[in-house]
C-alpha cells in the first residue's frame, strides 16, 4: 500500500509522500516554522518522498511539481489557512483516545441522524455538537451521519465542494475537533458515520491536475470530468481514494461511511474499485477488531450495489432508498408531483414498503426509458428509509422542510411510515421536532467568476418553478444563518409533541420484535384504494404480528381485520389526545382490543397500529 501525504513518525522525524506520475522532479517547500526547500526522491509508480529530521508536527508546507509553482498537498491532513494555503503536518498519535472498548453498533440496530456541522449549532463546530448529544440520545438516536467535512473553500458549504478528501474542515475545528466529537459520541453509545465524496472534487482550490491524471476525459458527471478509476495511471488514483476510507477508520475511529452518488463512479477494471476497497477495509477492520460499514447513495435501482463483491456486487452494507421518500412524499403533498412526476399512486408506496425499489423495470417519464430492476429479494436492513434528507430539502428553491409543506398530522404520518417500515430509519437534523427553519444551499467561494456561475446556475435550475420571494443567494451569509437549527423549539408546543411522537416510535421499534425483522417474506402491504394502506409485519418465528393502518387522505376509511388471529391489541394511535397539536383538535378513540374480523374506521390523515400474539 502506498501512503500519500505527510506522516509524523515521531522522535522528531516526518515523512512526506506525493504521487505525481509524469513529473521529473518534486520539491518540498517548508514555510513554517522555518523556510526550507528540499528535493524529494523519486520512487517507482510516480511516487516522490522525503524524510526530514528534526521535525515538529506543526510544519506547514507546499509541494512544487517540477520545481515550479507551489501547491498544497493533495493528500493534506489539515489546511489551517484554507484551500489555497499551506498544508500542515498532523501528529495523529498525539491524541489520546478514550474509546478503547468501543466495537461499533450492529448495523440493523441503527437510528441514523444526518446533520450538517455548520448549521447544527449556533457555533457551527464539532465540539459544539457534544453538549447536544444527550438530547439526541434521549430521543433514541444512536448514530449521527455527518455531511462531508473534507476541507472546502471558505467557511460555509454543504461539503460537496471539498477539495482535500483527507483534510478535516478548519472552520469546524479541524482534526482534533472531529476526534473529540467521535470520542464523546462513543462514550454515549452513539456511532459516527461520515459522508465522503469519491465521485468528484470541488472547483475552487482543486489543484489535483497539477500533480497527475486524477481525472478522466472518458466519462463525464454533473460536476464535470469524472475521477480516473480505470484509465492510464489510475492505480495511484484508486489507491488514493481507497486508502482514504482506511484513514477515517484508523485515525478518526469513524464507524462507517456514506459514499455520495456512486453511480457517477465509473470503472471497467478487471478488479473493480469496490473490490479493492472491500479488501482493504476487511483487512484493517480485522486488525483493529472493529466492524465498519459502507452506505451508498445510488441512482441505479440495482440490487448489485448491496451484493458482495465476491458475486460481482459493489459490497455496500446498505443504500439510501430514494423511491421510499418519493412515493411517500407525493402522497403527503400533492404539489410534490412537480418534482416527482413518476410517483403519486398508493400502489407505489405499497411497493416501496414491501420490495424497496418502486421503479424495477417500468417506463419512467423522468428518465425517458424503462428503469431499474427488482429488489424484492434484498433484506430490508440493506436499505435506509427517510422522509427527508439534505438533498430533498436543500434542492428546493427555498429550502423548505416537510414541516412547512404539510400539516402536523401528516408529519406524524411521515415519521410513522419511516419507523414502521422494514428498513433502517434515518432523520435529517431537526426533523424530530419539526424544525421550520429552511435548509438552503450555501457556499462561501472567493473566486468571483465561480460565485457568479453558482448564482446563475441556481437561477436556471429553478427557472420553471414558482416560489414565494427572491431566490436565496447561495453566497450570502444570511442564507447560511437562516439554515441554522432553532434548538429552543424542541421544548415548545407542537414541536415538543412531535419530538415525543418520534421518541414513542423509536421506543416501539426498539422494543417490538416484529419491527426488528427485516425479512421481506414477513412483510405484506394492501392498498385501500387510493386513500390508505395496510402494512402487515411478523416477527421471525411468526409468534407476533403487527398491522399498521395508514389513512393518507381527507376521507374516513374502513378496514376489516383479518380472521387469522383471535385478538388484536392497540399499540399506537396518532389521533389520541397526547399526540394532537392542540387540545381543540378532533380526538379519535380507537378500541383497546379488537376481535378477528371486526371492522374499524380510520379518521383522515391518521395511523393506527394493532398487535396480536400467539
Amino acid at each position: 500500500m502506498k501512503t500519500v501525504g505527510s506522516e509524523y513518525i515521531g522522535n522528531g522525524r516526518c515523512r512526506f509522500t506525493v504521487w505525481a506520475p509524469g513529473k521529473k522532479k518534486m520539491m518540498l517547500r517548508l514555510v513554517h516554522p522555518e523556510e526550507q526547500e528540499i528535493e524529494m526522491d523519486c520512487a517507482e509508480w510516480g511516487y516522490f518522498s522525503a524524510e526530514i529530521e528534526p521535525a515538529s508536527p506543526d510544519i506547514r508546507y507546499y509541494y512544487k511539481p517540477d520545481g515550479k509553482k507551489e501547491y498544497p498537498d493533495p493528500a493534506s491532513h489539515y489546511q489551517p489557512e484554507g484551500v489555497h494555503g499551506p498544508s500542515e503536518v498532523v501528529d495523529h498519535g498525539a491524541y489520546t483516545w478514550r474509546d478503547t472498548s468501543w466495537k461499533n453498533l450492529p448495523f440493523q440496530d441503527l437510528v441514523l441522524y444526518e446533520l450538517h456541522v455548520g448549521t447544527f449549532t449556533p457555533e457551527g463546530t464539532f465540539e459544539a455538537i457534544i453538549p447536544r448529544l444527550d438530547a439526541l440520545k434521549e430521543t433514541g438516536i444512536n448514530a449521527i451521519e455527518l455531511m462531508p467535512v473534507a476541507q472546502f473553500p471558505g467557511s460555509r458549504n454543504w461539503g460537496y465542494d471539498g477539495v482535500f478528501p483527507y483534510a478535516v474542515q478548519n472552520s469546524y475545528g479541524g482534526p482534533n475537533g472531529l476526534k473529540k466529537l467521535v470520542d464523546a459520541c462513543h462514550a454515549k453509545g452513539i456511532a459516527v458515520y461520515l459522508d465522503v465524496v469519491y465521485n468528484h472534487l470541488g472547483p475552487e482550490g482543486n489543484y489535483f491536475e497539477e500533480y497527475g491524471p486524477y481525472f478522466s476525459e472518458k466519462y463525464s458527471t454533473p460536476w464535470g470530468k469524472a475521477i480516473n478509476y480505470d484509465g492510464a495511471h489510475s492505480d495511484g488514483v484508486r489507491e488514493y481514494f481507497a486508502n482514504n476510507t482506511l484513514y477515517w477508520l484508523e485515525y478518526y475511529h469513524i464507524d462507517g461511511l456514506r459514499l455520495d452518488a456512486i453511480h457517477t463512479i465509473f470503472d471497467q477494471s478487471a478488479v473493480s474499485f469496490w473490490e479493492l476497497l472491500q479488501n482493504k477495509i476487511q483487512a484493517l477492520a480485522e486488525q483493529m477488531g472493529r466492524s465498519f460499514y459502507l452506505i451508498a447513495e445510488s441512482d441505479l435501482n440495482n440490487p448489485r450495489v448491496v451484493k458482495k463483491t465476491e458475486v460481482g456486487g459493489f459490497g455496500f452494507d446498505a443504500q439510501w432508498l430514494d423511491d421510499f421518500h418519493h412515493s411517500l412524499y407525493v402522497l403527503l403533498d400533492k404539489d410534490g408531483l412537480q418534482f416527482y412526476e413518476d410517483f403519486g399512486k398508493m400502489e407505489q408506496f405499497s411497493k416501496a414498503l414491501t420490495d424497496g425499489f418502486v421503479h424495477s423495470g417500468e417506463y419512467v417519464k423522468f428518465r425517458k426509458k424503462s428503469f431499474g430492476t427488482s429488489s424484492a429479494s434484498v433484506p430490508g436492513n440493506h436499505f435506509i428509509a427517510f422522509a427527508q434528507n439534505h438533498d430533498q430539502i436543500g434542492n428546493r428553491p427555498e429550502g423548505d422542510r416537510l414541516s412547512v409543506l404539510v400539516d402536523f398530522e401528516r408529519l406524524k404520518l411521515a415519521a410513522a411510515a419511516v419507523f414502521l417500515s422494514p428498513y433502517i430509519p434515518m432523520l435529517f437534523m431537526g426533523e424530530e421536532y419539526g424544525e421550520d427553519n429552511p435548509f438552503l444551499y450555501f457556499v462561501s467561494h472567493s473566486d468571483k467568476d465561480l460565485i457568479k456561475a453558482v448564482q446563475k446556475g441556481r437561477k436556471e435550475e429553478f427557472a420553471d418553478y414558482k416560489f414565494r420571494g427572491a431566490l436565496p443567494d447561495p453566497q450570502d451569509e444570511d442564507t447560511f444563518q437562516r439554515s441554522k437549527l432553532g434548538w429552543g423549539k424542541r421544548k415548545e408546543g407542537k414541536h415538543q409533541k412531535l419530538l415525543n411522537w418520534h421518541k414513542a416510535l423509536i421506543q416501539l421499534r426498539r422494543s417490538n420484535s416484529v419491527l426488528q425483522n427485516f425479512n421481506k417474506a414477513d412483510v405484506e402491504a394492501q392498498t385501500l384504494e387510493q386513500d390508505g394502506l395496510v402494512l402487515m409485519r411478523q416477527n421471525h418465528n411468526h409468534t407476533e404480528s403487527l398491522i399498521c393502518l395508514f389513512n393518507l387522505s381527507e376521507n374516513e376509511i374502513s378496514y376489516t381485520l383479518p380472521n387469522t388471529r383471535t385478538h388484536w391489541s392497540k399499540v399506537l394511535n396518532s389521533k389520541e389526545r397526547q399526540w394532537l397539536q392542540e387540545q381543540g383538535n378532533m380526538e379519535f378513540s380507537a378500541a383497546e382490543q379488537l376481535a378477528k374480523g371486526e371492522m374499524l374506521t380510520l379518521p383522515p390523515w391518521s395511523v393506527l397500529v394493532y398487535q396480536t400474539r400467539l
